[in-house]
């Protein structure tokens, strides 16, 4: 079942993406959907100065409260008392 919201040049989505330093962190992130710089005929996701392919590796949801619900069913809710001891 393909869960992947059809997408758009344009539109601004919300993507859950891991720390590439720290594989046991991740967070939600806003992304722009644009046309890819490398491929005009392909979509790519505009991301901290980054253009990446779009593809269904990414977990793209139009809302920050779809992207925050499926986080916290991921990872669960951030254990804050852990944080400051």
């Amino acid at each position: 079942m393909d869960t992947t919201p059809s997408i758009r040049a344009g539109e601004v989505v919300y993507v859950i993406i891991r720390n590439p330093h720290a594989q046991d962190v991740a967070n939600v992130q806003q992304a722009a959907v644009v046309q890819n710089p490398d491929n005009p005929n392909e979509l790519a996701l505009f991301l901290h100065e980054t253009y990446y392919p779009y593809s269904d590796e990414f977990a793209v949801y139009k809302s920050e409260d779809e992207a925050e619900q499926a986080y916290q069913e991921a990872f669960g809710l951030p254990m804050i008392e852990d944080f400051y001891g």
